[in-house]
């Protein structure tokens, strides 16, 4: 093979080379919103450990999943995720349960070095997606515990969103969902909470009669029939 020839054969693949970067879209990153909850004002609040956190097998990658209208999954290669969805998801659930229960005393599993639990927040992810036609679907489960470990609550739940089709707009409507299944177990754990204070509070004495109880008044002397002299012992008369 001459030289000339070679040169042109490699001039051509940089071309052909060039021409499918040009012709490849640049990739777009996404993140969670995390939403605008307040963060808390003190560092006092009830102690809450979340996790473990379970994701669905699919979901576990660096691509945005879109599901299609007969309910297929396709993954978008120009869509990433910007780092572990994962993580980005645990980190938005314990910012909207710290704003919402104001509490600082957060911690994530399995990082609980020194830290007591008094509520712990299970949950299981088997879905969270949403396509150009297809709104943003969230299905998951999760169990709320106690101190002691023992159940005191336990949701299903399936939450949906619209969206405008475009991918920055599915992401915020993804972000949405997982913000209304963070108020709904922050209302759970305020709720036993409240219920552990009440158990904890004593009883109230039981108010006592102003009016003290009357003695009761001597004992009445036995009434004795008295016989009027002169009467008949058919007729007697009672003396009261």
């Amino acid at each position: 093979m001459g030289v000339p020839r070679l040169i042109r054969i490699m001039g051509l693949a940089g071309l052909l080379a060039l021409a499918g970067c040009a012709a490849t879209p640049p990739a777009h990153f996404y993140q969670l919103q995390q939403g605008s909850q307040a963060l808390p004002k003190t560092g006092s609040g009830v102690a809450v450990l979340l996790g473990p956190l379970k994701l669905a097998d699919y979901l576990q990658r660096e691509t945005l999943v879109q599901r299609q209208s007969d309910d297929s999954l396709v993954i978008s290669q120009q869509a990433r995720w910007a780092g572990s969805l994962q993580d980005d998801v645990a980190q938005l659930l314990l910012r909207q349960l710290a704003g919402r229960l104001d509490s600082s005393r957060l911690a994530l599993y399995p990082d609980r070095v020194g830290f007591k639990p008094e509520a712990q927040l299970l949950l299981s992810i088997s879905r969270l997606d949403s396509g150009p036609y297809q709104p943003a679907v969230l299905e998951a489960q999760w169990r709320l515990l106690d101190g002691q470990g023992t159940m005191r609550d336990s949701r299903v739940v399936r939450l949906q969103e619209k969206h405008s089709g475009e991918l920055g707009d599915q992401v915020r409507a993804q972000s949405a969902l997982l913000q209304t299944l963070a108020g709904q177990m922050a209302n759970a754990v305020s709720g036993m909470a409240r219920a552990a204070a009440d158990e904890s509070r004593p009883e109230a004495p039981s108010s006592r009669s102003g009016a003290k109880a009357a003695k009761p008044g001597k004992s009445e002397a036995p009434r004795i029939p008295v016989v009027t002299p002169g009467a008949s012992p058919a007729a007697e008369v009672y003396r009261f």
